[in-house]
């Protein structure tokens, strides 16, 4: 490899590994679905490892699906679930985690329930990343959720803690500069975009999502937000999820690795598997990022048009759970729907929708 090459960057082989998830809803208790917890991530520890020995010692990055750990909450409420199925981000969990990505010289992403110390009794949905080192170098909190609290909820508070920097970290390795995204929000082509102009390359997609023959939303999403965005995407869906009321392979399959054309490169079928496995050419990537022509869409872009109407019509209201004081409050799963039909009459009010 030239030096030439080697300053553009290297190539490496990346897996959505599309593990089966095993639910703690029935769990009475945290001793329960700790239990749970420990199981999957000691089936990890296995599943990795192997994947590796088959696909081969360049694979140096493995994304795990949405919520790995637990699956979602059902009719539970935000204190039960923060104390069931969530985790601290100093966590035996994540230092579990830690010593698979460490053993196996790997990035390790996932998805998780977090609790944090500034926001008791809350939790965000968090993606994250760990290095081969074993520490999480990258913690994204989910923006855009329909029953559950995010950043934007507590926005003031949040930005005096983390900065804008913290609600969109980017991760400069020497795999390339990596973010991720929550599940569903790939639908939201602003969430990608505020990373891309952060300088992300390959977008982490941990995802629980109905994998059925039809193209879906996500399935089209995460194609427009490759090709966008002049970005890999490695999705990674659940390979079932077990243990609760729903049938299990409902939310299964369809793992994929999309190139920066938008092009899906692989895919994977139903069940546990590993077999969304591809090259991620960085070389090739930053070649393309900087060549002048129509399909530099970055390059072309005039993000200053579009400022003031962004500005102006935001629609879920910020800071929705602090009160005058700044402190931060406790919400009812009913709180959310109220807030999205505020929303919907919002945009009706302006003749948006």
């Amino acid at each position: 490899m030239s030096d030439k090459q080697k300053l553009l960057g290297p190539s490496y082989y990346g897996i959505a590994l599309q593990t089966a998830v095993d639910a703690i809803n029935t769990c009475v208790d945290r001793d329960a679905s700790q239990l749970v917890m420990n199981a999957t991530i000691a089936r990890l520890a296995m599943e990795i490892p192997a994947s590796k020995r088959f696909i081969g010692p360049d694979s140096k990055l493995i994304v795990l699906p949405e919520y790995f750990l637990t699956a979602y909450p059902l009719g539970d409420t935000i204190e039960s679930w923060a104390h069931k199925a969530c985790i601290h981000a100093d966590g035996p969990e994540y230092e579990a985690l830690g010593k698979i990505a460490q053993d196996n010289d790997i990035y390790l992403a996932g998805n998780a329930y977090e609790l944090d110390d500034h926001f008791l009794g809350l939790y965000f949905q968090t993606c994250f990343i760990i290095g081969p080192n074993g520490d999480v170098i990258l913690r994204y909190r989910r923006l855009n959720s329909m029953f559950a609290p995010t950043p934007h909820d507590v926005w003031d508070k949040y930005l005096d803690i983390y900065g804008m920097d913290g609600v969109f970290p980017v991760a400069k390795t020497d795999i390339g500069n990596l973010a991720t995204i929550a599940s569903e929000e790939i639908l939201y082509p602003e969430i990608a975009r505020c990373l891309a102009m952060r300088g992300a390359e390959v977008f982490l997609h941990s995802t629980g999502e109905m994998g059925n023959m039809s193209e879906t939303p996500k399935q089209i999403a995460r194609k427009a937000r490759a090709l966008e965005n002049m970005a890999y995407v490695i999705s990674a869906n659940s390979g079932s999820i077990r243990g609760h009321e729903l049938p299990k392979s409902s939310t299964d399959g369809r793992s994929s690795i999309i190139n920066f054309k938008g092009q899906i490169m692989t895919e994977a079928g139903y069940g546990e598997s590993m077999t969304a496995n591809d090259c991620i050419d960085l070389h090739a990537l930053r070649k393309y990022r900087k060549r002048p022509g129509m399909s530099n869409y970055l390059a072309r872009q005039r993000f200053e048009v579009f400022a003031e109407t962004y500005g102006g019509e935001g629609s879920q209201k910020a800071n929705a759970l602090l009160d005058e004081k700044g402190n931060h409050k406790i919400p009812e799963r009913a709180h959310f729907i109220s807030a999205q039909t505020e929303a919907i009459s919002k945009l009706a009010k302006k003749k948006i929708i």
